[in-house]
């Protein structure tokens, strides 16, 4: 019988061997599937940033089919032995760091990935993914945020929407630039966020390069294939303008464009309240798709058609313009802070109709105060943390818009227009949370601030009276509406656009 001699490395050798493998890799675990946040835990994942979205798309609008390669850059911040994706369509490859990986679909929206080998800690990667499908076809909780139209489709949606289209860490935290490039039959377009780079055809089909050279949320990149009229300019300041609508608007296009082409005078105007317009480029697209809402995706916001069948509304324009600096510039920590987003925006509004002599922000707040009674729902609701079956509730734009008047009225002008430039000047690009602002509302000011934004913010009850401008006595609660508020001019058209953006 043959004796096989067991061979036991030195003490040397077997540290050699330890070396082989750096010790992070050696720890490295599975990266969460889930950002944490308090609204949607399964949204976004843990153990990587990623910095760049190079996406190369082709999209067939009468089968709706889609093809794309996504090239995916990032850094891993653990070590990690698999980490996931979200994402929904058919995956045929992937690579990481060009080789191999094994890949499969979990949960509801998930691609779990395990590369060929662990991944050190603070190593940058590059991650491809292949794949296919049917995009209205894929549903997640029983919906779908892929949109199609008569002659194409329209992927715009929040808090999700990047899961139909293309691999991505699907929360806001996790912000990136992004290379769309989408090939379309020659009789159709394709329309995407920041700057159209480059165009070609080339045997019926033509691709368009878009560019967004600053950093976004996947939620906020936007994808339209359709048949558009565009229109295009510059802002005073030079930026690019371009605007798109649908050729088959029918009644709905002239208030449509009456509206959205004043965005180059909007960004104009909000860049002297809110600081320098933080993008490459700005403008609004309005396909022709069967939905209600608006959405401020980054540098051309999305508008449903339905937006404008009661005439032009240039506050809905006013509304999506200011996300671009609290919301698309400035984003939320976790969706708890909507009211970083919409209170803001709803507040942009009300300074519109102050300086197109509507009614003053001021008048709407009062408005809103005396016309809702205090056992109404919708003194229940907190903008400070909604719910997520609340977050796009009337409160969180209205009474959150009135927060901002009961600042202003506390401070004083000066010091509260000099926040409204100072705060997403300072956290460009960045994410806050409620908290963040009222530490920086207060640093900025000099005041004790947070009693006033926990009253407004954060208790379930009509507050007592709502802060007046210095010199004036408190606005106290009308004992009932019979005793008299009229609302200002604007309100109809704010109104409009606050339904619009429901999501």
């Amino acid at each position: 019988m043959r004796r096989h001699r067991l061979i036991v490395p030195s003490t040397a050798a077997a540290a050699f061997l330890l070396l082989a493998v750096p010790a992070s890799a050696a720890d490295a675990t599975p990266g969460a599937p889930g950002a944490g946040d308090s609204y949607y835990p399964e949204d976004g994942n843990g153990g990587y940033d990623v910095s760049h979205y190079d996406l190369r798309l082709k999209y067939q609008p009468k089968t709706d089919r889609l093809e794309g390669t996504a090239t995916l850059l990032a850094t891993t911040t653990q070590a990690l032995s698999r980490f996931n994706l979200d994402f929904t369509l058919d995956v045929s490859e992937v690579l990481v760091n060009g080789r191999k990986a094994a890949h499969k679909p979990s949960g509801a929206h998930e691609l779990e990935i395990t590369p060929a080998a662990p991944l050190e800690k603070g190593k940058p990667i590059s991650v491809v993914v292949r794949y296919s499908g049917t995009p209205s076809t894929v549903k997640i909780d029983g919906y779908t945020a892929w949109k199609r139209t008569p002659d194409g489709a329209v992927l715009a949606q929040e808090p999700q929407s990047a899961a139909w289209w293309f691999p991505s860490n699907d929360h806001p935290t996790d912000k990136a630039t992004y290379d769309v490039s989408v090939s379309v039959p020659d009789d159709v377009q394709a329309i995407s966020n920041g700057v159209l780079a480059s165009q070609s055809s080339k045997l019926g089909w033509t691709r368009y390069n878009w560019r967004s050279t600053k950093p976004q949320a996947s939620y906020l990149t936007t994808l339209a294939v359709g048949k558009f009229d565009i229109t295009t300019g510059t802002t005073e300041s030079g930026l690019p303008v371009v605007n798109a609508y649908s050729k088959d608007l029918g009644e709905n296009l002239p208030s449509a464009k009456a509206s959205i082409e004043r965005t180059a005078e909007i960004t104009d105007w909000a860049s002297t309240l809110f600081g320098p317009y933080p993008f490459n480029a700005v403008g609004g697209y309005v396909p022709n798709v069967k939905s209600s809402y608006a959405l401020e995706t980054q540098t051309r916001p999305f508008y449903s058609p339905a937006s404008f069948t009661s005439g032009a509304n240039q506050s809905i324009v006013v509304h999506e313009l200011a996300h671009q600096w609290f919301g698309d510039s400035v984003s939320v920590k976790d969706w708890r802070d909507i009211w970083v987003n919409e209170g803001f925006a709803t507040y942009a509004q009300w300074l519109w109709s102050e300086k197109e002599g509507e009614g003053t922000a001021q008048e709407l707040a009062e408005y809103v105060y005396n016309s809702v009674p205090a056992d109404n729902d919708f003194w229940k609701v907190k903008p400070g943390d909604p719910g997520a079956d609340r977050q796009f509730d009337r409160a969180v734009y209205n009474r959150g818009a009135v927060t901002l008047q009961a600042l202003r009225n506390t401070v004083g002008d000066k010091a509260f227009f000099a926040l409204l430039k100072q705060w997403p000047t300072e956290n460009r690009y960045g994410n806050a949370s409620v908290q963040d602002f009222v530490k920086f509302a207060e640093k900025a000011s000099g005041k004790k601030l947070a009693p006033l934004f926990d009253t407004w913010l954060f208790q379930p009850s009509k507050p007592a009276a709502l802060p007046a401008p210095a010199g004036t006595a408190p606005a106290k609660a009308k004992k009932s509406l019979k005793a008299g508020v009229t609302p200002p001019k604007s309100w109809k058209k704010i109104q409009e656009a606050e339904r619009a953006h429901r999501h």
